[in-house]
């Protein structure tokens, strides 16, 4: 059952002394391929020097919205650079955060629809956070989507880690994204994130494991996330949408390969 694990934070601090380990992990459990997206400028070098080190890990690079508080014209025109990288695939993480208060809304604002324009220049798509934001960040994207270039027209982007109502879920496959869902698919308390995800199209969807959080059932609140945990998701969302656990991670792949235009598995 090959996957594609399309969030996690493998550069973070948590995975410095096994990181090694906890990739050869998701290897022995089918996740044959993982997306590593930047949060900021250091985290953005970071996950290219990771996908540089390990077949099969790309990158995303971006400004996360909580770091965003500085953001400038000089940040940007480093993402630029970064992002020419040929194993850089999307734009992310980026988005908007209102449960922190690490920068203010009208930065992160503006540092959202600087970087959407960038990732429509560059032709990639771009890896969305939404935190107590849905409304704002539905918007800034419907606004965004008429300037995307004929080849982002059907793949403009994701929303990681899915976890607003099922009118903004609408409205975002709508606009041509894809829904990442993640642990808490898995999580007791979760019964509407369920809905959506067993009612969404099959060809929108992805399986992420935002590692090293919201780990999944059965190992939540007992140990870190990783890569090889996003098989708990995938049989979850397998079981909700009633097809087979294969059937469904040929979709997710499959998925995950048009949404960031990866090279077939080796």
């Amino acid at each position: 059952m090959p996957l594609i694990d399309t969030h996690c934070h493998l550069d973070f601090d948590t995975f410095d002394e096994n990181r090694d380990a906890i990739v050869q992990a998701a290897r022995d459990a089918g996740v044959t391929r993982l997306i590593n997206p930047g949060v900021d400028l250091d985290r953005s070098r970071a996950a290219i020097a990771l996908a540089d080190r390990y077949p099969g890990v790309y990158a995303a690079v971006g400004i996360h919205p909580t770091s965003t508080a500085e953001f400038s014209d000089a940040m940007l025109d480093e993402v630029r650079a970064l992002a020419d990288h040929p194993k850089v695939v999307a734009i992310g993480e980026i988005g908007l955060d209102y449960h922190w208060d690490d920068s203010p809304p009208d930065m992160q604002r503006t540092a959202l629809e600087a970087q959407l324009t960038l990732a429509a220049a560059l032709s990639l798509p771009v890896i969305i956070h939404n935190r107590e934001a849905s409304e704002d960040v539905i918007d800034v994207l419907a606004a965004w989507i008429p300037s995307l270039p004929p080849e982002l027209q059907d793949r403009p982007g994701v929303l990681h880690s899915f976890s607003a109502p099922e009118h903004i879920a609408d409205r975002a496959l709508e606009l041509g994204f894809y829904l990442g869902f993640t642990g808490p698919i898995t999580f007791k308390n979760a019964d509407e994130l369920r809905h959506i995800a067993a009612k969404a199209p099959g060809d929108r969807i992805l399986v992420e494991t935002d590692s090293p959080f919201l780990t999944p059932h059965p190992y939540r609140g007992r140990r870190p996330n990783q890569p090889a945990y996003v098989r708990f998701v995938a049989e979850r969302l397998a079981a909700l949408r009633q097809v087979s656990d294969e059937a469904f991670a040929a979709q997710s792949t499959a998925n995950a390969e048009r949404l960031f235009a990866l090279p077939p598995d080796a």
